[in-house]
């Protein structure tokens, strides 16, 4: 099913970072191209992106499109869910994706890794998935990477698995959905946390709340398309291009100057990522 795409946003005083998204999902999802999603972006002022993997498949084609755009960095995982699907496979498949965080200078992140206790619901499935989420930790520590997590309804056991593990210098709390007070756990052990369109949601009191106390210094925005498409587009197919929606809401809500916090967002996306250009 293809949806009609919004209208782009009016564009950002300062170019900034979409810190986490799936511009190469996104053209299954509402048949918008890449070269034209990045160009999308380009337009209002979304210079750069974190184009992240989810298996082996996607994970390669990051790296490629990466390489081949120099707005474009990419990480590299097996996501939560698929790590639970993959039962006996999953070994053979950290393997392949091992392989790929050493290939290219263009992998600046591993993940999304964590833990998803929304989908995953049985025991085996999730022990699977904290043997993969440790896998990805050593790498990220062994590379000096970026750490990518998804975590969804499993705020503390992906706390207590990183501290078993032990953290890697680098941090991203990837489409952040937790409290302020697991925003603080967060914050004290260093870590940034990443906003999607959700917290732009009018439930989601608790998620701005933890927007509120997230010093600039540790605050990412993304948009995770093709999902999470911020108000007042909800539900409609999200890209890169749509971010301003989202920068602008935290910089009303922050009361922080808009072409500041663009500028504030893209230095924190190059503090955990490193620079888009030569790494």
């Amino acid at each position: 099913m293809k949806y009609d795409l919004p209208l782009s946003p009016e564009p950002l005083p300062a170019p900034t970072t979409d810190a986490h998204t799936h511009a190469l999902s996104v053209v299954d999802y509402s048949g918008l191209a890449v070269a034209r999603a990045l160009a999308l972006a380009a337009e209002v002022n979304v210079t750069r992106l974190v184009e992240v993997g989810t298996d082996v498949a996607s994970s390669a084609a990051a790296i490629e499109l990466a390489c081949t755009h120099p707005g474009v960095v990419a990480a590299v995982a097996i996501h939560p869910n698929d790590a639970a699907r993959l039962g006996r496979r999953l070994g053979a498949e950290l393997e392949r994706i091992e392989a790929l965080v050493s290939s290219s200078e263009r992998v600046r992140g591993v993940g999304e890794t964590g833990l998803d206790y929304f989908r995953t619901t049985d025991a085996a499935g999730r022990a699977l998935q904290r043997e993969s989420f440790a896998a990805h930790i050593a790498w990220a520590k062994q590379h000096d990477l970026a750490l990518v997590i998804h975590d969804r309804d499993a705020h503390a056991d992906i706390l207590d698995v990183l501290d078993a593990e032990g953290s890697p210098d680098r941090v991203q709390l990837h489409c952040f959905s937790g409290d302020a007070a697991f925003a603080r756990a967060c914050l004290d052990r260093g870590y940034w946390l990443s906003f999607p369109g959700t917290v732009t949601f009018t439930p989601n009191q608790a998620l701005r709340e933890a927007l509120d106390l997230t010093p600039f210094d540790r605050l990412l925005v993304e948009t995770d398309a093709p999902y999470l498409t911020p108000v007042p587009f909800r539900g409609r197919p999200n890209s890169s291009y749509l971010l301003p929606h989202t920068v602008r809401f935290i910089a009303q809500r922050r009361g922080a100057e808009l072409a500041d916090l663009c500028t504030q967002l893209a230095a924190n996306a190059s503090a955990l990522f490193g620079d888009w250009g030569a790494r």
